[in-house]
């Protein structure tokens, strides 16, 4: 899934070119490229899908040239991730009926690769052979406000994956608190493996509005009239969650606990987190970046500007050509709503 806009990543990401296509962490790569890589040891890589919204299908190509055309498929509007999930669910299914699929975001960061792909060929084993909607769930090591959690039945497992009991969805302080302390919860990742009977089942079941106008595209999927019927489609598909949609409704819903170095890479904090740090804790991206008497911030600016920071601690600081982003880091959850204010008092300028 490579359709988001990451707005928490503003002012780097933009509408016109979000953090999937952004190298983030300055590896050489983008967080697209790393995700192509990380699952071309997985799979064959022309069984790697990307779906995306219809603007940045050729950041796709210009990143990744060697996909086939039909590895790249095209979503007229953003539907969330219930639609996209039943659009790749029944054009896969016309490929292969008995196909088991991974559905993940393009733009996570993985540490632990060799450990991630274990995680995939037993998740892949499991629900070859269990009639089970499986996700990933990461042992937390904080109480974070920004991920939502899953609680699993410790007494019901097949081989060490759970049974999951209930999704919370991003919970306050001092509930993430118990949830850390309590034992039984995991951070959701937000990825999912399922044969694809299974979903369509699912989707049948929970969303039959959502399924029925995918199940309808019928023959045109694969061919040259697929996205004409995908266009049709669209706009009669509720906008929600695959989270929403499915997994907090079934009852065969299981989680793989699973650690792998992973992060959603989904705020200037996480950024923080995954990055290098001087002596004082700062991280700095940016070759002319000077820092006197500050500590614990998060710095990125362009090779080619000369900043100074002087006596600011646990601070973003976020230098683009048009923009420049100073922000406590204990806000950084409130940049989405700096964005949406932006949007008010200036436009789409800056977006």
């Amino acid at each position: 899934m490579a359709g988001g806009i990451g707005s928490r990543f503003w002012p780097v990401s933009r509408t016109q070119y979000p953090k999937q296509f952004l190298d983030i962490l300055g590896t050489g790569r983008s967080l697209l490229q790393w995700t192509y890589a990380r699952f071309k040891d997985i799979c064959p890589p022309e069984n790697i899908y990307f779906i995306t919204n219809h603007h940045y299908v050729s950041l796709i190509r210009e990143q990744l040239p060697e996909l086939g055309e039909h590895q790249v498929m095209s979503e007229p509007s953003r539907k969330n991730t219930a639609a996209c999930a039943a659009y790749f669910a029944h054009k896969i299914y016309a490929l292969n009926p008995e196909a088991n699929i991974i559905m993940t975001p393009a733009d996570h960061l993985i540490m632990d690769e060799r450990a991630f792909e274990r995680s995939m060929f037993e998740g892949l084993d499991f629900v070859k052979n269990n009639p089970s909607l499986l996700t990933l769930g990461i042992k937390p090591t904080r109480p974070d406000t920004g991920y939502g959690y899953i609680q699993f039945n410790q007494k019901k497992s097949i081989n060490d994956i759970f049974k999951v009991k209930t999704f919370t969805e991003k919970p306050t302080l001092d509930i993430a608190r118990a949830f850390l302390k309590s034992g039984d919860f995991l951070w959701n990742a937000g990825i999912f493996l399922w044969n694809v009977r299974t979903i369509i089942s699912a989707l049948q079941k929970y969303v039959p509005e959502l399924n029925d106008i995918f199940a309808e595209i019928g023959s045109h999927y694969n061919t040259a009239g697929e996205y004409a019927e995908i266009e049709k489609a669209y706009p009669h598909c509720i906008n929600t969650s695959i989270d929403y949609a499915v997994m907090e409704k079934a009852d065969n819903v299981f989680v793989a606990p699973a650690q792998f170095g992973w992060s959603d890479l989904g705020t200037w904090e996480s950024a923080y987190e995954n990055s290098a740090k001087d002596y004082l804790g700062n991280a700095v991206h940016g070759k002319n970046v000077i820092v006197i008497d500050a500590a614990e911030c998060m710095v990125k600016a362009p090779e080619n500007k000369l900043v100074l920071l002087q006596g600011l601690e646990k601070f973003i600081v976020i230098d683009t050509p048009d923009v420049l982003l100073i922000c406590e880091r204990n806000k950084e959850q409130h940049i989405k709503e700096y964005v949406a204010e932006i949007k008010r008092n200036k436009g789409e300028k800056y977006l």
